[in-house]
């Protein structure tokens, strides 16, 4: 067995007494556990019916997959092979490969080689002719270019940089500098004259404008605002109240008026409903509509037996009227429908041979 540990732990707390106040991790330990049970709980009820589904979905999509579509991929996947790929395969292995070698060595024989032997044996020697004769050729034109650009340079230098540089120097740098100074002191003349008139104007503005706006800002319209916003938040909170009220008034008006519509309309016309129109009714029905239905039936049923005794009396009539005048009709023999026998066929077949002889 293991040593208990009577020593307090580093980060470990007192446990609070029975009458002592809970401390802060105590108390977040307590809020916990009670939020915990009724969270669980919560979460347990929705989670459980999502869980089912899913677990059933799953089931279903695995024997769809297993079942179903993994049988067809499979069927799929041979037909398409049977149809496009060995075909191809076929094509390229027995057909495209053997035409591409037999055009290649052809290519080979009637383009490359005499190609290489033109290009070894013409090409590269009329070129390396061309490329001597080219370069002796740049080596003189360099040579005479050389001297044309040192003395183009030689008369640049003299008739057009010195002139200019000796211009720039002693001309237009002094007169450069002569026209900054002055521009500087036109500019700070400017800038004074500018930064007084600012000035003026600033204290202008500031004593004709912003202090008479600042005044009435600051003495009329701030104190007019407040009270203004002041009312206007009564006057909100008055409607307010009063919306409240009167929705609270209208409902009990409501009620009321439904109330007395119900007792003084719904119940009485229900009452007169269920304990005289419903009595009425039944006996109008027992003692006058049934009575005539009945009678309106018995006397279709007469009717209908009056014209089915007219109609057989005129039939008769009609038939005794033909009779005595075309006479009464012949009597039908009935005829007989069954298969003769062998006996009654070997007389019909010599009846009909002695009539054929005669």
């Amino acid at each position: 067995m293991g040593m208990v540990d009577l020593e307090k732990a580093p980060g470990a707390e007192p446990q609070a007494g029975p009458g002592e106040p809970v401390r802060g991790s105590d108390a977040e330990g307590c809020l916990a556990v009670a939020i915990r049970i009724p969270v669980r709980v919560v979460v347990l009820v929705l989670v459980v019916p999502v869980r089912m589904v899913w677990d059933a979905l799953v089931v279903a999509g695995r024997f769809l997959r297993d079942a179903v579509l993994r049988p067809v991929g499979r069927a799929l996947a041979w037909l398409g092979r049977a149809v496009f790929v060995w075909p191809l395969v076929g094509l390229w292995r027995y057909v495209v490969v053997p035409l591409a070698k037999g055009v290649g060595w052809l290519g080979h024989v009637l383009l490359v080689v005499p190609a290489v032997w033109l290009y070894r044996w013409v090409l590269t020697p009329v070129g390396q002719a061309l490329a001597r004769f080219f370069t002796r050729v740049g080596a003189v034109l360099a040579a005479a270019g050389r001297g044309l650009y040192a003395g183009l340079a030689w008369l640049g230098r003299y008739l057009a940089v010195v002139p200019a540089v000796w211009l720039y120097r002693w001309v237009l740098t002094p007169v450069g500098h002569a026209l900054a100074w002055c521009g500087r002191q036109v500019a700070r003349g400017v800038g004074l004259v500018v930064t007084g008139v600012g000035f003026v104007l600033y204290w202008i503005c500031r004593v004709l404008l912003v202090l008479p706006v600042l005044a009435v800002w600051r003495w009329v319209l701030a104190p007019v605002g407040r009270f203004l916003a002041v009312v206007g938040r009564e006057v909100a909170d008055a409607l307010g109240h009063a919306w409240r009220v009167a929705g609270h008034l209208s409902r009990a008006v409501g009620r009321f008026l439904g109330t007395v519509l119900r007792w003084t309309v719904a119940e009485p016309a229900r009452w007169v409903y269920r304990s005289v129109l419903t009595p009425v009714g039944h006996a109008v029905r027992d003692t006058v509509l049934r009575p005539l239905a009945e009678a309106g039936r018995g006397a279709r049923r007469a009717a209908r037996q009056a014209l089915a005794s007219a109609r057989l009396s005129v039939r008769q009539a009609r038939a005794d009227v033909r009779r005595m005048l075309f006479g009464a009709p012949a009597e039908r023999r009935p005829v007989d429908r069954r298969e003769p026998s062998a006996a009654e066929a070997r007389s019909l077949g010599s009846s009909t041979t002695a009539l054929t002889k005669d």
